[in-house]
């Protein structure tokens, strides 16, 4: 397995306009975060897990030339705002692109992007296909995906696990019987907005060092991180030693 950061960055992405603290005027390519995302390949299969304002790019940055499936985490913005870049795997791969989510998730989808399930659809529009899914396994061309039920404030989001993977973004509150489907993950990625105060909706640092400390994963990675937190290098000298301070273009062979 694969995995890639596409980006890691919150729905604002670092640079954020207008701004000139020091993290938004670093030359750091580590300091230059698009929104959150991931991609995950396994034994030829390729996955997108979330699909920003900023996928088009991503895609393009990471050559990206199939596609066999997308999995939303939630309905937010700036986790669903690309959909619409999946076209060219429509036209390349000549096939509709399933995509995997909580009902709720896909029926938003569906007010947001209405001129793709019309029953007159112009020509070239998307062609996708809606797989809702609880929070139980499922199964994608034969790889197992495990739901991580999550609370982003008041809004359940799913984190996923597929094998020694698990991946946890936009939450501030993991349940206990949801964190022990994480345990003895290799690879734990979870979210951490910046060093504190604690935030309405998602873990500060502290937080998510205390989930890692409790879980115990072989390597862990925050991502959804904001210019907030400080510049990649300083706050990557401050981590212990098996924690790390995801980037863009991050990749980690399983």
């Amino acid at each position: 397995m694969q995995v890639t950061f596409l980006g890691t960055g919150t729905s604002q992405g670092v640079p954020v306009i207008g701004c000139d603290c020091p993290v938004c005027r670093s030359l750091d390519f580590r300091d230059k975060r698009l929104r959150v995302s991931m991609h995950v390949e396994v034994d030829g299969r390729s996955l997108v897990i979330d699909t920003g304002p900023d996928f088009r790019t991503q895609a393009l940055r990471e050559r990206i030339m199939h596609l066999d499936a997308v999995v939303f985490t939630h309905a937010h913005k700036d986790h669903t705002a690309g959909l619409d870049d999946v076209r060219p795997f429509n036209f390349r791969q000549n096939s509709d692109i399933p995509l995997y989510g909580q009902a709720s998730v896909l029926e938003q989808i569906k007010v947001e992007f209405a001129y793709a399930f019309a029953e007159n659809k112009y020509p070239g529009t998307p062609r996708l296909q809606l797989h809702p899914v609880e929070n139980k396994p499922f199964e994608i061309l034969g790889l197992q995906l495990t739901p991580i039920e999550v609370m982003h404030h008041k809004l359940p989001v799913f984190g996923y696990r597929i094998g020694d993977f698990s991946y946890i973004t936009d939450a501030n509150f993991i349940a206990e019987p949801e964190l022990e489907k994480l345990r003895n993950s290799k690879v734990l990625v979870i979210n951490a907005l910046h060093k504190g105060p604690r935030h309405l909706s998602h873990f500060v640092l502290p937080e998510a060092l205390e989930i890692i400390e409790k879980l115990q994963p072989h390597v862990a990675y925050l991502t959804h991180i904001s210019h907030s937190m400080g510049l990649h290098a300083q706050v990557e000298a401050e981590l212990p030693p098996h924690v790390h301070l995801a980037y863009d273009g991050l990749k980690i062979i399983l």
